[in-house]
């Protein structure tokens, strides 16, 4: 298969839109990590936009205040949760986890 070219224009609406994206998820961990956002809230949002569904679930953890690298993994490993999962492939009983773990914040 091979890579397809793309006009100037393309690349350019490509690079606007990954900006775009990137922009948006870093949003979202901001108000997660400045307390605008709960977790469970930020979980919701998630679910409905294609965008913010990217976000790295270990990634939206340590946003969380006095959650780091070390509990974010242990609170993954007892959920079951892979370190490279993202928010648009939790299960249920995985979201309802986190939810119930981090429901106080």
């Amino acid at each position: 298969m091979t890579i397809p070219q793309l006009t100037t224009e393309q690349l350019e609406a490509a690079r606007a839109a990954a900006t775009e994206a990137r922009r948006r998820r870093a949003d979202l961990k901001s108000k997660v990590r400045t307390g605008t956002l709960t977790l469970s809230q930020a979980l919701d949002v998630a679910a409905d936009d294609d965008v913010l569904a990217h976000v790295k679930v270990v990634d939206l953890l340590k946003a969380l205040p006095r959650v780091g690298e070390k509990r974010a993994s242990v609170v993954m490993t007892r959920l079951d949760i892979a370190p490279n999962r993202r928010i648009r492939g939790l299960g249920r009983h995985q979201v309802a986890g986190l939810k119930a773990e981090f429901s106080d914040r």
